[in-house]
């Protein structure tokens, strides 16, 4: 089996290709995402004001999650196809930094302003925020870059915040405010104007050296530990119900988990994962 299979991709040398057409395909998510954003300004000129503009932000969401998919099965294919290169390596983060760092940054500030019509200064506060978000992720990404190059072991956990969970927490939020109507939606309007906050916060926690779990590696071990699989059921059931209000509360218990942890470590509430039987 595993000869036909190199034979295959003898004969079909474009098969290498795959995992590059893939990387490319997350950073195209991430143009589109930014160019639908800039939409936002048009609607405002032009149209009915500030009404309708959450449904917006929600795609350029959905397309940043969307690039996500394309982020996980480029590296697999690289390493299905034995296509693993430095070249990927650094395509791959290129590719990471349009659609987790720069367009998340730019849809942060889009909508603080235009949810929320801010004066220079209050701007200029914005752009200090998300420029801390995309400086977080470009740091990030080459620390994982140097990383990939010089260490050949590969980790169970992340030191620092994967730039894709910083993205898809900033998501989480703005879809929960798209889909959340009703009186609430003043209330999430006012809570949405401290995003560039949290924005600057998850750019920060991209260069800590906190502990995250490798998530794709948690998934693929869900097999070997039925306790797992047994939280993947109850969130999956509990997502068929609300999944907005689940994402939200996933993804950013995922991100504050870890410096919560590291808290309670040096408190003494938790052992330290050398100590920790795991």
């Amino acid at each position: 089996m595993k000869q036909r299979f190199r034979d295959l991709l003898a004969r079909n040398r474009w098969l290498k290709w795959v995992p590059n057409a893939l990387t490319l395909g997350n950073a195209l998510c991430g143009f589109a995402a930014i160019l639908y954003t800039l939409q936002v300004y048009e609607k405002m000129m032009y149209r009915d004001g500030s009404a309708g503009l959450e449904k917006i932000f929600a795609v350029s969401a959905l397309m940043i999650l969307g690039a996500m998919v394309f982020d996980a099965f480029d590296g697999y294919a690289a390493r299905l196809l034995n296509a693993a290169s430095i070249h990927g390596i650094q395509m791959d983060s290129l590719a990471d930094m349009v659609t987790f760092g720069v367009a998340p940054a730019t849809v942060v500030a889009v909508m603080a302003h235009a949810l929320n019509p801010l004066k220079p200064r209050q701007f200029m506060i914005v752009w200090c925020l998300c420029a801390v978000y995309l400086g977080g992720a470009a740091l990030r990404l080459a620390k994982y870059n140097v990383h990939a190059m010089l260490e050949k072991k590969s980790s169970e956990k992340f030191s620092g915040l994967p730039s894709p969970g910083a993205a898809a927490a900033i998501c989480s939020i703005i879809f929960f405010y798209a889909l959340e109507g009703g009186q609430s939606r003043v209330i999430l309007q006012r809570l949405i104007s401290f995003l560039p906050y949290y924005a600057a916060v998850l750019g920060l926690l991209m260069v800590s050296n906190f502990q995250y779990q490798h998530f794709g590696k948690w998934i693929f071990s869900i097999p070997r530990h039925k306790k797992r699989l047994l939280i993947v059921v109850i969130v999956l059931g509990a997502a068929c119900y609300e999944p907005a209000l689940v994402a939200l509360v996933l993804i950013n218990g995922y991100v504050i988990w870890a410096p919560l942890a590291a808290f309670a470590v040096k408190i003494g509430l938790l052992k330290s994962p050398s100590e920790a039987n795991i």
